[in-house]
């Protein structure tokens, strides 16, 4: 399926956020600093104005209330403003009184004391915010201050969370990637967060970097008229002490907390600080591709079934494997995850495939989604969202595995970036809904989204279906009718979606590669792009295979000299 959606640009917004970014970039070009040092003070500063803006409106409120109370004014009350989930600020730490400050003061030195002081009335902060300000000239903060002031403070909240985001973008293109780390499109996130529906429970993400599948859960509690704070239970790891700060303050700006766990004594591969083995409801995460050098010799104790690597240990050098099975064993047994994955582990030969064949045996995989490429905003590689599913055991799609294939459907946002428009993620969000039998979800996407998935599957006729795939659609046509879907029904479309049962898995060698189960449209060919893709695919696992290879060579070179000594 071909769906390329137009470009479209909010124009005043995007004017605004370059301002944004030319005055912060200004940080940079007077102080020398690299891109990680600069980052943190520039949404410390976002963050303050956000901050106030909440601050402000609840105290208005408190003044209001307080006119009409026998129990008098609560407007200096920090209890009256953390009981909505809004930090306190002090008058010293408001953002218009350090924009008001005058030329001749250190404005750096008070920033740094600002910050200081918000940490002393909100306890979930101690720690976080940047102190660095004193390196910075008032000239060049008084600018960026003024800059920053712009943001209209009359918007809706999410105009700022946009900002921050957009700056974290920035920040993540400015510094590039390393280790196979790469910062998460909002497009991607939403979809995973759309797809595993976390309503309410203990969420959790072990690589959490900038905390952004946390607020997108928040956002998707928020978009179906609940309050996040009161339905989730927020849980983070994240191995760069600086990056776990920028989470929580991340969590801060979108008025939420949670328990994120961070610095260079903690890695996900060897500690458990959450004790997260079968405890949460659902995963969302972004894991660091391809990574090297694992000492497994500190995780054998974590081995078997019941613990952290239920499948057992890779042989290969490669941790993709590692982090597949910390997701599934974080999961209670009705969780749900959600995580992206370098295109090789679909295909992974040797151990790899030992451990998947395991995994899609226990039933747990429910959705393989192939994105194209451009899509991450410092790399071009295409990736694959993989979605557990521990509740379907047991139910009418619990030897099923859906495959979809969405290279195909963006828009293009500029030459070398392209995204999912709000009604892309809502129809492969609801994709996935119809083939699972559950209530179809027109809140992101609305009217657009509704007209997508009545062309693609208001025609269908399960009931006649003759190949391997019938109960599924059986299912899908006996569950429609209960949820409001009468005329629309899932069935396989090829070059978009194909419901494919573990025996036919099997027989294609445990792969969980959609391409090989969904095919093509009729009268669709494989395009270039298409060809450079797979050849890229293919060129990275004979990479990886090599290596392997290597690794054995030597190992049989080494056991032969031994044996010859004898």
């Amino acid at each position: 399926m071909h769906w390329i959606a137009p470009a479209e640009k909010d124009t005043a917004t995007a004017a605004l956020e370059k301002r944004l970014w030319d005055a912060a970039d200004q940080l940079r070009a007077n102080s020398g600093l690299k891109a990680q040092e600069y980052s943190a003070p520039v949404l410390g500063l976002i963050f303050l104005l956000f901050a106030e803006t909440r601050f402000t409106d609840r105290r208005k409120k408190l003044e209001q209330a307080g006119s009409s109370s026998r129990r008098g004014s609560r407007v200096d009350d920090p209890d009256a403003y953390h009981a909505e989930g809004i930090l306190y600020l002090p008058e010293v730490s408001r953002f218009g009184y350090l924009l008001n400050l005058p030329e001749g003061e250190h404005i750096g030195a008070k920033v740094n004391d600002a910050m200081r002081e918000i940490e002393k009335y909100n306890s979930q902060l101690a720690g976080v915010l940047p102190r660095t300000y004193h390196l910075f000239s008032s000239t060049v903060l008084k600018e960026l201050l003024k800059k920053i002031s712009e943001i209209p403070h009359t918007v809706d909240y999410d105009l700022f969370g946009r900002i921050y985001e957009y700056f974290l973008g920035e920040f993540a293109m400015t510094e590039g990637q390393g280790g196979g780390e790469f910062y998460t499109p909002g497009s991607i996130v939403r979809l995973l967060t759309e797809v595993i529906e976390p309503f309410h429970g203990r969420i959790l993400d072990p690589a959490c970097g900038s905390g952004g599948m946390f607020v997108s859960s928040a956002r998707f509690v928020s978009e179906h008229k609940k309050n996040p704070s009161d339905e989730l239970s927020i849980h983070g790891v994240e191995k760069t002490d600086e990056t776990g700060r920028l989470c929580r303050l991340n969590l801060a700006v979108h008025g939420l907390e949670g328990e994120i766990l961070h610095g260079g004594h903690i890695n996900s591969y060897y500690d458990d600080p959450h004790t997260a083995t079968g405890r949460f409801d659902f995963v969302l995460a972004n894991p660091p591709f391809n990574v090297n050098a694992v000492d497994k010799e500190r995780l054998k104790d974590s081995v078997g079934p019941g613990r952290r690597y239920p499948f057992g240990l890779p042989r290969t050098d490669n941790a993709n494997y590692l982090w597949i099975q910390l997701f599934y064993s974080s999961l209670n047994e009705k969780g749900r995850a959600g995580f992206v994955m370098a295109n090789s582990a679909s295909d992974a030969r040797s151990s790899e495939q030992e451990i998947r064949r395991q995994l899609i045996e226990s039933q747990a995989v429910d959705v393989m989604v192939a994105v194209g490429p451009n899509m991450f905003y410092t790399v071009t590689l295409p990736c694959t969202l993989w979605f557990l599913d521990k509740g379907k055991t047991g139910s009418a799609r619990a030897d099923q595995v859906l495959f979809i294939d969405a290279r195909h459907i963006y828009r293009q946002v500029d030459r070398a970036h392209r995204d999912w428009t709000a009604s892309q993620i809502g129809f492969l969000a609801n994709l996935v809904r119809l083939w699972r039998g559950e209530a179809l979800d027109y809140t992101l996407g609305g009217d657009e989204t509704r007209a997508k998935i009545e062309e693609a599957f208001g025609t269908a006729t399960p009931s006649v279906a003759k190949d391997s795939n019938e109960r599924v659609q059986l299912f899908a046509a006996e569950e429609r009718s209960a949820y409001g879907t009468d005329g629309i029904a899932y069935h396989d479309i090829p070059g978009l979606c194909k419901a494919t049962t573990i025996e036919e898995i099997e027989a294609q060698g445990w792969s969980l590669n959609p391409g090989r189960y969904v095919g093509v449209a009729p009268g669709e060919t494989m395009s270039d792009e298409d060809f450079k893709e797979q050849l890229a695919t293919l060129n990275e696992e004979l990479e990886r295979l090599n290596a392997e290879a290597r690794v054995l060579e030597a190992t049989i070179a080494r056991n032969v000299a031994q044996i010859l000594e004898f």
